[in-house]
C-alpha cells in the first residue's frame, strides 16, 4: 500500500476544502437554522412530540443525514470529476498508484469533509433544542459509515458524469427526495399501513432510522436491518468502483 500517494491525494483535496472553509461551513449552519425555523417552529408548534421526543429534537438526525449524504456525494464527485475535466487524471493513472489507493485518497477526503459538516450541524442543533444522545458510539459509527458509503457513491457519480450539470443530477433528483420521503422529518409509523409498506422499499429509511435510534433509542426498523443496509450499499459501491477501474469506464477515454 502506497501511503505516501494516499496522503498526497487526501491532503490536496482537504486543502481545496479549507480554501473555502467559511462558505463550506457557513452554508450548512444557515440551512440548519432555516430548517429549525420552518420545521421546528412552524410545524413543531402543531406537533409537540413524536413518540415522546420533542419534534425539534426528532428532526436533528434527519437533518444531519440529509447534509452528510449530499455533501459526501458532492465532494467526492467533484473531486474526481475535476481531474477528468482538466486532463490531470491521466497523470494519476500513469503514476505508480493502484485504484484502491486512489479511492482511499479521494473518498477519505470527501468523507472527512462530510463528517466535519455533520458535526457542525450537530453543534448548531444544540443551540435550538435540548438534545441527548443515548448511544454516542453507535451514533458516531452510523455517521462515519454513512459519510464513507455516500462518498463512494459520489466517486462513482464523478466518474460517470460527462458535465458539471450531471454532477448535481442524482443528489438533487434522487437523494434529496428519498431523504424527505424516508422519515427524515417524521416517523413512518405516522403513515397509513399501505404507505408504510411502500416506504420500506426506500433505502434511506434504514439509514435515518438507525441514526435516530443512536440518538433516542427508537427506530422505525430494526437496527440490524439498518446496519445490513449500509453494509450492502457500501459493498455495491466498492464493486462498482472496482469494475470502473478494471474496465477503464469513462476514465481512459
Amino acid at each position: 500500500m502506497n501511503w505516501h500517494a494516499i496522503w498526497a491525494i487526501y491532503v490536496y483535496e482537504m486543502k481545496r476544502f479549507f480554501r473555502t472553509l467559511m462558505e463550506s461551513l457557513l452554508s450548512p449552519v444557515i440551512s440548519t437554522t432555516l430548517y429549525f425555523v420552518v420545521f421546528g417552529a412552524a410545524i413543531g408548534s402543531r406537533i409537540s412530540e413524536v413518540e415522546g421526543v420533542s419534534y425539534g429534537a426528532f428532526i436533528v438526525p434527519g437533518l444531519i443525514m440529509l447534509s452528510v449524504m449530499t455533501q459526501g456525494i458532492s465532494n467526492a464527485s467533484f473531486g474526481i470529476y475535476f481531474p477528468k475535466f482538466i486532463g490531470t487524471i491521466f497523470e494519476l493513472l500513469s503514476a505508480p498508484v493502484n485504484f484502491l489507493e486512489v479511492v482511499i485518497g479521494y473518498v477519505g477526503a470527501a468523507a472527512t469533509k462530510a463528517l466535519m459538516i455533520g458535526v457542525v450541524i450537530l453543534l448548531t442543533a444544540w443551540f435550538f433544542v435540548d438534545l441527548r444522545i443515548a448511544h454516542p458510539g453507535a451514533m458516531l459509527a452510523f455517521l462515519i459509515l454513512t459519510c464513507v458509503s455516500f462518498s463512494l457513491f459520489g466517486f462513482i457519480i464523478g466518474i460517470w458524469a460527462e458535465n458539471f450539470q450531471q454532477l448535481q443530477l442524482i443528489p438533487l433528483l434522487v437523494i434529496t427526495p428519498l431523504v424527505f420521503l424516508g422519515g427524515a422529518f417524521y416517523s413512518i409509523s405516522m403513515l397509513p399501513p399501505a404507505w408504510q409498506t411502500v416506504t420500506l422499499f426506500n433505502p434511506v429509511v434504514y439509514l435515518v432510522s438507525g441514526f435516530r435510534w443512536a440518538f433516542f433509542g427508537m427506530a422505525d426498523v430494526p437496527v440490524a436491518a439498518s446496519l445490513a443496509a449500509i453494509a450492502i450499499f457500501t459493498g455495491l459501491c466498492l464493486l462498482a468502483v472496482y469494475a470502473i477501474f478494471r474496465t477503464g469506464y469513462r476514465i481512459r477515454s
